[in-house]
Formats: structure tokens, sequence, C-alpha cells
């Protein structure tokens, strides 16, 4: 089994550590798993993907229409790359394939949809499940509890997104599934990448507190200047309570990134649904979260289109 998952997002690997205890408890315990991160990037997002395994799932991911994936689930309302792609999903009548964007995380998308048609007790997963409903969802109390990373989950959160050796960050799939958070925290490995990523946090805080601007409800920042794809994205939140939006431009060594968030505790209610704001340039996401890959030679661009969102979000002209 070959499961392909959203790569550094907590609700990915766990979506991958779910659906990894599903199958191997309720199809085929014997399977051997393979595991491989994607990222949104700019251009054919499975042009290089090799759907190889003698069954092959995604999870937290977009759809393909490749003949030799087996099992699909996913909870963005972006999850389809073509008008093709979604009619090939509607017509599959495999009963392995599953969309519903009304899901906070795709963790319990999953568990729900295992546990109706296949019968799977999740029971044994259930602080995980949890957790992965709380960060994917912004289910935190306030935006500074979101940010202290008091919990193990939110230390954790910090590693899967801040990690970028592979078999690590493969290695808490298994770890997931076996044991608590807070002793996954233990691990050595994971104790080591902590500590420079938490204080690379505080640094960041610093960085959009300086960057970072207020107006019309809306925040903008461009920290492509700086080595930050993977801040905490409520900083901002924290920074700026008043604020319903945030539009932030970031850049790494695969893409120019626009993120465009909703702040879960603004005083004023989001009327834009930034999902369908982002698919407008070729990005996606949730109605209350979304982003846009660019190539990173791009970045112009995405600092245009960034400024064009900031002022659609603030009403301007």
């Amino acid at each position: 089994m070959k499961i392909f998952f959203h790569n550094n997002c907590f609700d990915g690997l766990a979506s991958a550590a779910v659906f990894s205890n599903f199958y191997r408890n309720a199809i085929w315990r014997n399977a051997k798993f393979q595991y491989e991160g994607l990222a949104h990037r700019a251009g054919q997002l499975f042009l290089d993907v090799q759907f190889d395994g003698d069954e092959n799932a995604i999870v937290d991911f977009k759809y393909s229409s490749d003949r030799h994936l087996t099992w699909w689930f996913d909870h963005h309302q972006s999850a389809f790359l073509s008008r093709e792609d979604e009619l090939h999903f509607r017509a599959d009548n495999s009963g392995k394939k599953f969309h519903d964007p009304a899901y906070r995380s795709c963790t319990k998308f999953i568990v729900e949809m295992v546990r109706k048609y296949f019968g799977f007790d999740s029971t044994r997963l259930e602080e995980l499940i949890q957790w992965a409903d709380i960060i994917d969802g912004a289910q935190f109390a306030d935006a500074r509890a979101a940010v202290e990373l008091h919990e193990p989950a939110m230390k954790l959160m910090m590693v899967v997104e801040g990690v970028r050796n592979s078999n690590r960050i493969q290695s808490l799939i298994e770890d997931f599934q076996e044991k608590k958070l807070e002793d996954i925290m233990a691990i050595q490995w994971v104790k080591d990448a902590f500590q420079p990523l938490y204080e690379r946090h505080l640094q960041s805080i610093e960085i959009i507190r300086q960057k970072a601007h207020c107006s019309g409800g809306t925040i903008f920042f461009d920290v492509s200047d700086y080595d930050l794809e993977g801040y905490n994205k409520f900083i901002p939140y924290c920074l700026f309570p008043q604020a319903t939006y945030c539009v932030g431009v970031s850049l790494s060594s695969y893409r120019s990134k626009v993120s465009v968030g909703s702040n879960p505790w603004s005083p004023c209610p989001r009327t834009h649904n930034l999902a369908a704001l982002c698919e407008r340039h070729g990005g996606g996401g949730h109605p209350v979260v979304g982003a846009i890959s660019f190539a990173p030679n791009e970045l112009p661009k995405a600092r245009r289109i960034a400024q064009e969102i900031a002022r659609e979000l603030r009403g301007e002209p």
C-alpha cells in the first residue's frame, strides 16, 4: 500500500496514520506501507508522482484520475485540478473514494467514512483524531493559545511543519498509530528538532510584527526576503486581533506562495469565500483559508496578486 499525503501538515500526517491503521486492521493485516509526501506547487501536481503500489491512496490532497489510484479522501473545496477530474470522481463506483468539504479535518472525515462503510473502530486513535480536528479547524480558544504552543500536539505541529527530512516525517506516521503525542515529543530526534524550530518561531513573530500592517480589517505582509515558508499561520491574528483577513507572501526553494486566511476569532464576520478567491489564480483551499502557489521566479507576480487580493478583501476599488 502506497499512501500519498499532504506533506508537512499535521492533518496530512494524521490522515495517513488513520488510513494506515484502518487498512492494516480492516483490509490487509500483512500489508507493507510506503509513504510519500505531496506539496502544492505551480504547474502539474502529479507530473513526477508514481502510483506504483499494489494499491495506492491519496489523503488530504487533490484528486488524481490516474487509473492506479485506489483510495482517495479529501475535505478541501478545491479538490479537483480540472472539471474532467471531478467528473471522473463522480463516475467512480469503487466505494473507496470520498470527498466532503464540510469537514474541518481530513482525519475526522476518514474516520467517519471508514467507520460508516467498513465498520472500523478508531477508538485507539482518539487523541490524534481530536487534535487533528482542533489544529486543522483552528478550534483554539484564541489566537494566543494557537501561538504559544503549550500542548504536545501543538509542538508536534511545529515539528511536522518545519522538518524537511522525509524519513523523519514519514516515521511519525507510524508513531502516531502507536504512541501518545506526549511520548512522541519525548523521542530524541523530535526534541532535538523542536528547539531550533521553536526559536525560529519566536523570531518569526518578531519578523511578522515588523513586516505586517493592518487596514480595512485585512493584514498584509511580505516575508519573501526571509526563510519563513513554515511560519505559524495564527501569528498575524495574535498581533492584530481586530482583523478579519490576512494575506501573506512567502518564498521557498520550490514556490512563491500567497497565503490567504480569515481570523477565527474576528469580531467581524467573514464575507468572502477564500477558496473561490484563490481558485481564480490557480490556487484553492477552504472557504476560511486558501493559498496560491507560483514558481519561485514568479515572485513579482505573487506579490502583485497578493496586493490585489488584499485590496479586494478591504473593499477597495
